[in-house]
């Protein structure tokens, strides 16, 4: 018989890793490794956006940006955020050493990316017939767009993220993310050599995300963890029982997640509808670049999440407001410093990646890179609030953000095009940041502070 793998031990300075010193040093370590594998992407990515853009043209590289950034948006849409359910509700069965109990949350957790899959192939296919005309998709790469949609909604490795994520594997999880632009890198210099179409670089990019997937699996069954995944049995009602809130905070981190996208894919999908195809390929190329900030963020979230879920559940509000000022204070540092630097060297990047025809983007840049500055800032206000089963107040946050997105675009977009719908974003960023800090103010009073005078 196949023995499930010992649960990992809670660690002897348990009590001094709630502390706040020690969710920073924890933290500093897990951004480490995500830092080594997004110092990777930042540079790789530089050379094989340069491949595209150059060998595709700003028209064709807006057609290539409509379709991965259609694909990528159905893949949001209908995915779970499955690695915060299973870091949110895998800390307590490991602590209390619950081997069945991971095991069934690890299994649902993999049942949801599952049907995630299946239900945006289904809506895949009917979108991109309704609409190929608005994603400018001509009918010759009709086959070729559905497959590779379909090749990003089977590769959702949310899964195996949270797992490596919850067991404090930073380094492996590092590796795995870094298969992503190395396989683009070679891709893209293979399709600018041998297939210089959209066919080709369309080719490049569902290969990376196949060899990422397949990394991430690999890394999960060297840990042990996919044996203990596939022991899990047990009924829903038994898992919903073991992990109250587990329905609520899925729905709720779900749709967060989908309004985040509303604020990262949409926009240009709107331009490519509004403006055309040559419009969203410099829109992409200066959202990509911009895109390292919103990178940073997600590192940050994601290396502070385990760490915080651990300790919240002993935090009183005076240490919570003392983690948030903290991070709050290197996060906008951070912020600041790349803000200046996208500024310095934005328009000289545009056209040394791109080309001439992308210079008129630096505008969208400089409006998405202070967005991105918004969400860097504000981004340990986002996970308290989540590690504290406060993902309801995010989602309604998040949800008034897209709302003034929407009406800030269709204002400012008939005079000023692209850069009034980056200025949108922009706009929805420091709306979300506003009520993220009013929510953690809140949420963090003392009982002193919360009697009234």
């Amino acid at each position: 018989m196949v023995q499930d793998p010992a649960p990992s031990p809670a660690p002897a300075d348990a009590p001094a890793r709630a502390g706040t010193t020690g969710i920073f040093r924890a933290a500093a370590r897990n951004l480490g490794w995500l830092l080594a594998s997004r110092s990777v992407l930042a540079i790789l990515s530089l050379f094989y956006l340069g491949f595209a853009t150059r060998t595709l043209g700003v028209v064709d590289f807006g057609r290539f940006a409509l379709i991965s950034g259609a694909a990528q948006a159905l893949a949001t849409f209908v995915g779970f955020q499955t690695w915060q359910i299973i870091v949110q509700y895998g800390v307590e069965p490991i602590q209390q050493g619950d081997t069945p109990r991971l095991a069934r949350l690890l299994r649902l957790s993999a049942i949801l990316d599952i049907c995630s899959a299946l239900v945006g192939a289904v809506l895949t296919v009917a979108i991109l017939f309704a609409w190929s005309d608005g994603f400018g998709i001509p009918p010759d790469l009709m086959r070729d767009t559905l497959m590779f949609a379909v090749v990003q909604l089977i590769t959702i490795r949310s899964t195996p993220l949270g797992i490596l994520r919850l067991r404090d594997k930073f380094s492996l999880s590092a590796v795995a993310d870094s298969m992503t632009p190395i396989m683009r890198f070679v891709g893209a210099g293979a399709a600018m050599i041998f297939e210089p179409t959209i066919r080709g670089f369309m080719l490049a990019w569902a290969i990376a995300e196949i060899v990422t997937a397949a990394t991430y699996w690999i890394m999960v069954a060297r840990s042990g963890d996919l044996r203990l995944l596939a022991s899990g049995r047990g009924s829903w009602q038994q898992v919903r029982d073991e992990n109250p809130g587990i329905v609520r905070f899925s729905l709720s981190t779900n749709a967060s997640a989908t309004l985040g996208l509303s604020s990262k894919q949409i926009p240009l999908l709107l331009v490519g509808a509004s403006i055309g195809p040559a419009a969203a390929g410099a829109f992409r190329l200066a959202t990509q670049l911009a895109q390292a900030l919103a990178k940073l963020s997600q590192m940050l979230s994601r290396a502070a999440f385990p760490e915080i879920v651990r300790a919240v559940r002993t935090a009183e509000p005076s240490r919570l407001r003392r983690i948030l000022v903290r991070t709050m204070l290197a996060s906008t540092a951070a912020a600041l410093v790349i803000l200046a630097i996208v500024a310095l060297v934005g328009e000289p990047i545009l056209k040394l990646v791109g080309g001439k025809s992308f210079v008129g983007a630096y505008p969208v840049l400089l409006w998405l890179a202070a967005a991105g500055c918004f969400d860097l800032a504000t981004v340990s206000l986002d996970t308290v609030m989540t590690a504290l089963h406060r993902a309801g107040t995010v989602f309604a946050i998040r949800a008034v953000g897209v709302g003034l997105l929407f009406v800030a675009a269709f204002v400012l977009m008939p005079a000023y095009g692209s850069a009034g719908i980056a200025a949108a974003v922009a706009t929805g960023s420091v709306a979300v940041a506003i009520l993220l800090g009013f929510a953690a103010a809140r949420m963090t009073r003392t009982p002193d502070e919360a009697q009234p005078a």
